[in-house]
């Protein structure tokens, strides 16, 4: 049995609060409230088939960019990340990085995951990687560490996955059939349904959608029947939720363009022009969003990312691998011209803007101020710190800027945007900086020392405010 023997200085129940008012808004305020998780990329499959993890590196290792990436600036070859090398070997060597991880937030999550989780409170090194992994390996063949009990036991109530359009959503009720007690719901992803640049991928996604939608897709009106047909299925299913992944929201006011011919010229493989592409994902967009104000679901938009950077390890590696970064793109004008355009017309649905580049944060704090009307508490929300910027210092930032600029009571907080079924003690981390915050505030006289009405706002970002903004409800699922 591994040694217990505890850290003093580090992660103690005080970690990250530094203030005695601090720790009283986390341990009595934040700390055992449940976790509504709305945007995370959990495979649906494994939780209907409540998977047990042969050990810790399936678990912990595989699909993990963060980690991979880390490992490749150490020195580390891709055998031992990627590779055919064994899973204790690949946790060796991950835990022979993990020391070299100091101020970078892996270092926290990686500590915090194993002892929230299995716990373990020695350090992560080389010399005892292999007695943590064959413990952690061996409590992971008990039923308490199958996929369901892992959520449960983090006070989990909602996870949404993140769904294509053309999923037929049967792991979706083959959860449901299992009555789980974490509450699972889809949320509709259509990046693929206008990412018609590459027009040999884009004919071979519209025969899958018009597949799922019962029609072949040869026209744009077509498209538009199908994606809306889609919607009403989600819908169905409990989906309230939908999310598009951009480098910047797309804005066309150009008339001579026809969002008909240029699909047809993507259908028989004739080159676009930018302005064409542009355009088509304006169109497409614009009707996807006037859906979802239909149906009363949330908008979100994750915009500022730098994708497949490495044509090298894209080719070997393929997508998803750890080789996309921040990007440098303009984000303020097409995007409030984007928004007005639904508000002109009062379709615009609850929306949360999510940028990557911090130097955007301003940007989007205030743009959420410019279509916030009234008519629903916090109705556009400047997103929590997204991919790169959810760690400390981008939690920090993202608070204070919206402090600032809005209404940080309004927030409707975090979420883990992972693929690992042990991430979620990242709420655990935000709730800590968050309340860290709050307390300094009080500690410096900036704030009053008002326990119940801080405790409260504490409790509204957390949690009520989500739980109010989302329309997630049992009833809501109808097979």
């Amino acid at each position: 049995m591994i040694s217990t023997q505890t850290q003093n200085s580090f992660l103690t129940e005080d970690f990250l609060l530094h203030s005695d008012f601090a720790r009283i808004l986390y341990h009595d305020y934040a700390k055992n409230l449940p976790i509504i998780d709305y945007h995370n990329h959990l495979p649906p499959a494994e939780l209907a088939g409540n998977r047990q993890f042969e050990n810790i590196s399936k678990i912990w290792l595989a699909g993990d960019h963060y980690k991979w990436r880390a490992m490749r600036t150490l020195g580390i070859n891709e055998h031992f990340i990627t590779g055919g090398a064994s899973d204790l070997e690949k946790f060796q060597k991950w835990s022979a990085t993990v020391p070299y991880t100091m101020r970078n937030p892996l270092y926290h999550w990686s500590h915090m995951e194993m002892r929230r989780y299995f716990g373990v409170d020695e350090l992560l090194t080389a010399e005892n990687a292999a007695a943590v992994y064959h413990q952690t390996s061996e409590m992971l063949q008990h039923p308490d560490f199958r996929a369901q009990r892992l959520l449960e036991r983090m006070n989990v109530e909602v996870v949404c996955s993140t769904d294509d359009p053309a999923d037929n959503l049967e792991q979706h009720e083959k959860y449901h059939l299992t009555n789980g007690q974490v509450k699972l719901y889809p949320a509709f992803r259509p990046d693929k349904s206008f990412a018609i640049e590459n027009s040999e991928t884009y004919r071979a996604y519209l025969q899958k959608l018009g597949s799922a939608a019962g029609f072949e897709i040869t026209s744009f009106d077509k498209l538009i029947e199908a994606l809306s047909k889609r919607v009403d299925f989600f819908h169905s299913r409990g989906c309230r939720l939908s999310d598009h992944g951009l480098e910047n929201l797309v804005f066309s006011k150009n008339e001579q363009l026809s969002s008909d011919s240029i699909l047809t010229k993507a259908l028989r493989g004739i080159p676009l022009t930018e302005e064409e592409i542009k355009h088509f994902k304006f169109k497409t967009l614009q009707k996807l969003c006037k859906m979802y104000h239909a149906k009363g679901w949330v908008q979100q938009f994750h915009l500022g990312g730098l994708r497949n950077t490495n044509s090298r390890m894209l080719q070997t590696l393929g997508p998803d691998t750890g080789f996309d970064s921040i990007g440098d793109y303009d984000q303020a004008t097409a995007m409030a011209d984007f928004l007005n355009h639904l508000d002109s017309s009062d379709q615009l649905a609850k929306t949360v803007l999510y940028n990557l580049n911090p130097r955007d944060n301003e940007v989007f704090a205030t743009m959420i101020g410019n279509f916030n009307d009234g008519s629903v508490k916090g109705k556009i929300q400047f997103g929590s710190g997204w991919w790169y910027l959810d760690q400390k210092d981008g939690m920090e930032k993202q608070i204070n800027t919206l402090s600032n600029m809005g209404l940080v009571s309004c927030f409707i907080g975090m979420l883990t945007d992972s693929r690992s079924f042990l991430s979620f003690p990242r709420h655990e981390y935000f709730r800590r900086i968050l309340c860290n915050l709050f307390g300094k505030d009080v500690e410096n006289g900036e704030l009053p020392w008002d326990e119940k009405w801080l405790g409260q706002l504490i409790t509204d970002i957390c949690y009520q405010n989500a739980k109010n903004y989302f329309d997630f409800s049992p009833s809501n699922y109808k097979l």
